[in-house]
């Protein structure tokens, strides 16, 4: 084991500061998403919120490789963790005596923001294992899964966190709460960051981010559709369903809705952080060659594509809200996120495995963009589809793009480095 002591603090300073970003992340989505449907949005309008922060995770992901190399990986996690301050303390000044349309243009605005802040931390992160991870007996996939693992597991709690706040402390006051917490988060990382990190070269040039690598563009291909498909359905469509069905319109109501979705959705999150931590155990990484690795890809998607399909079935075919469904819906969503986890997993190794370290950050960064752009993908759908067709069509939904997201993956190949 090649110790690296004072990289290894700068990677746990790192991934300690993007759990508390993604604990904040993940409160936030579920506020926004259920206060907003209390004051009436469809799910068009609901969707439409967070649009610009897709978008703007797509943009930022393209060029926070470039702005990572060029300045180093501590300025983008500042960076991050400053802007998402920025964006909870401006959600805190959201009028409810505004218009409908003014009020969705600034909560989207503020959501671009917080999009930014997200994928500037992310990136920071995820390229840091690349660069500190050991290389020998399966390492780099053990350490890229315990962080991304970690990471969703910490961020589900924040789906509980932000359901909770609503309940307890109302819109303003959670969000003002949550900017404070990571104020002090910032402070303390500025104050304490350890070495070890690279602080970025004056010769990065932003033609650099698009990938000359087969493999790297058929990977991204193949995230941007297993990610529009999740969130196809998780992003209005599932939070909607299940509020239609637990809440009955009093005020009373309403709170023991906002804590169950807010539970299940927090369970579901905390099952995929777990799986994908325990994703290498799972396949067996630590004794098998890399090429075994790649053909798995393809075959944990179509494992995935059942479960959609089925459920889509079950939907349609169902009278009404029926109590078996809810309960096949439940069970079948996470069995959706365990099988899920460990196809994200797969994705998460492979593009450090097929990146070389002198461009880890671009190659990261361009990845998931294409991430950044399946949730986008998504999110549309999950508004356009739930309104359009109801649950079963936004469950149809989910199946086609898993299917494409396993053509995708059957295009990689056993000789993983770049050109």
């Amino acid at each position: 084991m090649i110790h690296r002591p004072e990289g290894l603090s700068a990677y746990i300073a790192v991934t300690a500061a993007y759990w508390a970003f993604m604990l904040t992340d993940g409160a936030l989505r579920m506020l926004v998403l259920l206060h907003f449907h209390t004051l009436g949005f469809s799910p068009i309008q609901l969707a439409y919120l967070f649009v610009l922060y897709e978008i703007a995770g797509m943009v930022t992901n393209l060029s926070a490789g470039w702005l990572a190399a060029r300045f180093g990986l501590t300025s983008t996690l500042y960076a991050g963790l400053g802007i998402q301050v920025a964006a909870l303390v401006a959600l805190a000044f959201l009028n409810p005596d505004w218009a409908i349309g003014l009020s969705v243009a600034y909560v989207m605005a503020v959501q671009g923001a917080s999009g930014v802040a997200k994928d500037l931390a992310k990136m920071s992160s995820k390229s840091a294992v690349k660069l500190l991870a050991p290389k020998e007996d399966g390492g780099l996939f053990r350490w890229v899964a315990v962080l991304t693992g970690s990471k969703n597991a910490v961020k589900g709690v924040g789906f509980l966190l932000g359901a909770a706040l609503l309940a307890t402390l109302g819109f303003t006051w959670a969000v003002l709460v949550m900017a404070a917490v990571l104020a002090v988060i910032l402070v303390a990382v500025l104050v304490a960051m350890p070495p070890g990190l690279p602080r970025g070269r004056k010769g990065a040039k932003f033609s650099e981010v698009f990938s000359k690598s087969a493999n790297v563009n058929w990977l991204s291909a193949a995230r941007v559709f297993l990610f529009g498909a999740r969130d196809v359905w998780f992003v209005v469509g599932i939070p909607i369903y299940f509020y239609a069905v637990l809440s009955d319109g009093s005020e009373a109501g309403n709170r023991a809705a906002f804590f169950l979705i807010g539970s299940f959705m927090a369970v579901w999150i905390i099952l995929y952080g777990v799986v994908q931590a325990n994703a290498p155990r799972l396949l067996r990484a630590k004794s098998r060659p890399e090429a075994e690795l790649v053909g798995a890809a393809r075959r944990w998607a179509l494992m995935l594509l059942a479960v959609p399909a089925a459920l889509s079935l079950a939907t349609f075919l169902a009278d009404g809200r029926a109590p078996w469904l809810t309960v096949m819906l439940v069970a079948g969503l996470l069995a959706f996120g365990a099988i899920f986890a460990v196809n994200s997993a797969l994705h998460s190794y492979l593009i450090l495995a097929f990146t070389r370290e002198e461009r880890v950050t671009m190659d990261v960064g361009f990845y998931y963009m294409a991430n950044a752009g399946g949730r986008l993908i998504g999110t549309v759908l999950s508004g356009l589809t739930y309104q359009v067709g109801g649950l079963a069509l936004t469950l149809g939904t989910a199946a086609a793009m898993v299917a494409v997201s396993a053509l995708a993956s059957g295009r990689l190949s056993v000789a993983p480095r770049p050109a």
